[in-house]
């Protein structure tokens, strides 16, 4: 008997519910937050950098998916990667096996962070922090790991118990006995590890939560107090990883930088599979995995599936082939310094920062009386909303996908595809520019705009 499934034919006769039925089956709020600031677009097909609509207009996309689009949308060497394991019918996930495409995985992975030297593959960024937090506690002892405030590693129990933002925490307690600490604080570090029950200190070498860098040198004073105090330093390169701040890896920005646990996803997937990693040294994956009777002891069902290596072979061959590493240091230089420029031009931008093509553009507090009464209606409803306000606008007026760096913040973060250069930039910087004027010349459509986020905020409360 066949089964007959037309996926093409289901869409086109339910797509145009796709609002309403996530209202009614899936995250309520979603739809309702999204038709609320009009990101409420219907995109009917997407390649490289850019979505299309069903008219035709084309949306320059500068969030990648939080990351995960590293080589844009529908790359043709990852396609065809995953129509040729597909086709190739293997033998996947028998759990009793070994098949090449992990190993050799494995192997490529490993070869951009040669101190490491084994891999465990999950499914997410925030699984491969909870392995990453298990092999530390197991491997030293110890039960407690230290994280920066304002960190983000994930939001399952145990990735949560390290995320350095309250809203994500409230009402989920009690988490693990995890300890925050200020990022570059080595003094704050050195006290906690006086204690002695310090398995790990998890960083972001650049945080995703307002862009925030590791200070020069912290990353390298840190490592040599954990390994003191025989803890261990867990890199979260989840976003950061594969080429996202100009070097394969974030941490090797520093000199000496050698992290005892990797935890990397996102752009791994190539924008299809979802996959994460932990990678790390040999002692400790032999303490975790010690005798027969434990092999299963840290494992997941859906890892090391044949499509998710695949996908990963595939972009780290793309990354290699196409110099995706060296073009976003060059044009993430180039957005970066043509976006610098502008802070002196316009009160409310207060500073532009980061590394490679994962930058913050943060607004701050104008001079003039009449910006600052402005500013101080939004700031009074709601940090935040300013830089919602410039967000909107570059979407609805000049089709460009950006978002906030992170809830009651005044930042902007770019994490555009890798792929992106100066076309993108010139189009990107032009609508930025159009809208920082319209808001400083106190464009009514933006700044009623802003009158409506305001009410939205009092109203939520």
């Amino acid at each position: 008997m066949t089964t007959e499934f037309d996926l093409g034919a289901l869409l086109a006769e339910r797509g145009a519910e796709r609002y309403e039925l996530h209202a009614k089956h899936l995250n309520h709020q979603l739809p309702r937050m999204l038709h609320t600031i009009g990101f409420d677009k219907v995109y009917e097909r997407a390649e490289g950098a850019y979505f299309w609509d069903a008219d035709g207009n084309d949306y320059l996309d500068m969030l990648a998916g939080f990351g995960v689009m590293g080589l844009g949308r529908h790359h043709p060497v990852v396609r065809k990667a995953l129509h040729d394991v597909l086709d190739a019918s293997l033998a996947d996930l028998t759990r009793f096996d070994c098949q090449p495409l992990p190993g050799l995985l494995a192997e490529k992975l490993l070869s951009y962070s040669p101190h490491l030297d084994r891999v465990f593959f999950g499914n997410s960024g925030t699984e491969a922090v909870e392995g990453a937090l298990k092999f530390a506690r197991f491997a030293t002892g110890k039960p407690r790991v230290l994280y920066c405030e304002h960190a983000f590693h994930g939001l399952t129990t145990g990735s949560l118990s390290v995320n350095g933002e309250r809203g994500f925490r409230d009402g989920f307690a009690p988490l693990l006995p995890d300890t925050p600490v200020p990022l570059g604080d080595l003094d704050a570090l050195a006290s906690e590890l006086m204690r002695g029950d310090v398995a790990a200190l998890i960083v972001e070498p650049v945080q995703g939560k307002g862009v925030h860098q590791t200070p020069p040198g912290y990353l390298r004073a840190a490592q040599e107090l954990l390994h003191k105090h025989k803890a261990l330093l867990i890199a979260d390169e989840v976003q950061t990883g594969l080429g996202r701040t100009g070097r394969f890896y974030a941490y090797q920005h520093e000199d000496g930088v050698e992290p005892d646990l990797v935890c990397v996803a996102k752009a791994l997937s190539g924008g299809y599979v979802p996959v994460g990693a932990t990678l790390g040294r040999d002692w400790i994956f032999r303490k975790v995995y010690s005798s027969m009777d434990r092999v299963l002891v840290h494992s997941a069902s859906f890892g090391s599936n044949a499509q998710a290596m695949a996908a990963g072979l595939a972009v780290l061959s793309v990354m290699e082939n196409e110099q995706i590493v060296a073009n976003a240091a060059a044009t993430g230089e180039l957005l970066t310094s043509r976006l610098a420029e502008l802070v002196d031009k316009y009160e409310l931008l207060a500073e532009v920062r980061g590394r490679g093509l994962m930058i913050g553009i943060e607004f701050g507090r104008p001079g003039s009386l009449k910006l600052r009464s402005r500013w101080a209606m939004l700031q009074a409803a709601r940090r935040g909303l300013f830089a919602q306000m410039v967000v909107v606008p570059l979407l609805q007026r000049h089709r460009v996908l950006t978002q906030v760096s992170g809830d009651h913040m005044e930042v902007i973060k770019l994490i555009p595809p890798l792929i992106i250069g100066e076309r993108e930039v010139d189009r990107f910087v032009d609508a930025f520019t159009a809208v920082m004027d319209e808001a400083h010349n106190g464009g009514a459509l933006i700044w009623d705009f802003g009158k409506t986020l305001v009410k939205q905020a009092v109203a939520n409360r």
